[in-house]
This record gives structure tokens, sequence and C-alpha cells, in this order.
């Protein structure tokens, strides 16, 4: 699966495996991959997704 986010001028994805459940290191890159792509830290992202 891919989950793809458009700006209007900028487009970005990230391939989502589809396994019941992802390894610790596969969910970690790509946090990192979205932290670098909207210029937040990683940290950041994981709030947003899964609460503080």
């Amino acid at each position: 699966m891919t989950l793809a986010r458009t700006d209007g001028v900028e487009s970005h994805s990230v391939t989502v495996p589809r396994h019941r459940a992802l390894r610790v290191g596969t969910l970690g890159g790509m946090v990192g991959d979205v932290a670098e792509h909207l210029g937040v830290t990683q940290d950041e992202v994981r709030r947003e997704l899964f609460g503080s």
C-alpha cells in the first residue's frame, strides 16, 4: 500500500507493507521519512500519529 500526500506543488509517498504487524525498524524508517519530508522531528510525527 502506498500513502501519498500532495500539497499542490510537491507530492510525497510512503510505501506501507501489508503485514499484520510492522517491525519496529520498518515503522521507524517510515516515521523518519515522513519527518524529513515535513521538516519536523520524528517525535512530532509520532505525537501526531499516536498521541502523547
